[in-house]
């Protein structure tokens, strides 16, 4: 993970109440966008990768809204993904000093921005699925496991204590054996993972080594740091 690296000092306000170094808070539009490696948080005013911040842009009417993979158009402001990050971006008004003025942001939007992140996150989970890289029930999990294929392993977040602790065990011991690490995920209910995955009663599954299941593992990560204060 790149570290932060602290910016300057702002500089005397001018004329319209805003900082100067301002102008410096929003990407230049969507070519802009998606081709930075960082950007500054208008939160925090640190330089971070922009797999770890949200993107934000000004809706027709004026509000503020989320763009998880920067395909909305106009200039964007970046906050750095967790909660608490957002909540101080909106406490210090600070989408209205990187928008001048022209951004309305909802106090709500802490709430919509995790509902998307979750949305966005089953949504990946279904598309490993539809390619055929998801197993799911206890053995079938066994199973993919002993044979090397696993590279997530999901639980249930209300599954048993007792079966999570013994196939992540299982596991440890396969990961450590081949010398990798199988990512674990736990941050989705099962009636979630039914619904994504369109069966019934699903507690644990696995991921199979695919780029539609690093896509997934990616979507989580993000979630579980937005999630995590």
């Amino acid at each position: 993970m790149q570290d932060e690296t602290a910016l300057t000092a702002a500089a005397p306000a001018g004329a319209d109440g805003a900082d100067e170094t301002d102008a410096g808070l929003t990407d230049a539009g969507l070519p802009d966008a998606r081709h930075a490696v960082a950007r500054q948080c208008i939160a925090s005013r640190t330089v971070k990768p922009v797999d770890e911040l949200l993107r934000f842009v000004v809706a027709p009417d004026g509000s503020v809204v989320p763009d998880l993979h920067a395909r909305l158009p106009g200039r964007g402001a970046w906050v750095t993904a967790k909660r608490s990050v957002l909540a101080e971006a909106l406490k210090k008004k600070a989408f209205g000093r990187a928008f001048r003025g022209k951004g309305r942001a909802d106090p709500a939007l802490p709430e919509l921005v995790g509902q998307l992140l979750e949305k966005d996150a089953l949504g990946a989970l279904a598309l490993a699925n539809k390619a055929g890289q998801v197993v799911a029930g206890n053995a079938k999990v066994i199973e993919a496991l002993q044979g090397g294929k696993v590279a997530v392993l999901v639980h249930a977040g209300d599954a048993a204590p007792d079966g999570v602790a013994k196939l992540d065990a299982l596991a440890r011991r396969i990961g450590e054996a081949a010398g990798r690490e199988i990512a674990r995920v736990d941050g989705l209910f099962g009636v979630q993972l039914d619904l994504a995955l369109g069966r019934a009663n699903v507690v644990h599954a696995a991921l199979l080594a695919h780029p539609t299941s690093a896509g997934f593992l990616a979507r989580m990560k993000k979630l579980e740091g937005w999630r995590a204060e």
